[in-house]
């Protein structure tokens, strides 16, 4: 499953809605790992980040099985601290990895072995 993300701050109605489809789309493909193309995303707020580690990605996991998550780092440094307050957060058993491009996220995720 891959994430796309665009530049303008979402709100966190958005950003549930956002990753219920997600969850959805995760279900009915049968698809386990994701890729999160951050790019020039917008720092996830606080009350995000919270919803993000606490509930959405649980929930992933225990309804889809995912547990891999490759992340393209964003360019903003402020983009990057909110995604490690988020790594740091999720579930102990909820593998993330952070590269510089796409090629080698993919890489990786083809290599993760369910």
């Amino acid at each position: 499953m891959r994430l796309a993300w665009s530049p303008e701050r979402l709100t966190l109605d958005t950003i549930k809605a956002y990753y219920d489809q997600v969850l959805a789309l995760l279900l009915t493909s049968g698809s386990r790992k994701i890729l999160s193309d951050h790019g020039q995303r917008a720092p996830l707020s606080g009350p995000a980040q919270q919803w993000l580690t606490e509930t959405w990605i649980p929930r992933a996991m225990t309804q889809a099985r995912t547990r891999h998550c490759a992340i393209v780092e964003g360019a903003d440094p402020l983009h990057r601290l909110s995604t490690q307050s988020v790594v740091s957060a999720a579930p102990v058993n909820f593998v993330f990895q952070r590269f510089s491009t796409v090629e080698a996220a993919e890489a990786w995720l083809i290599g993760v072995q369910l």
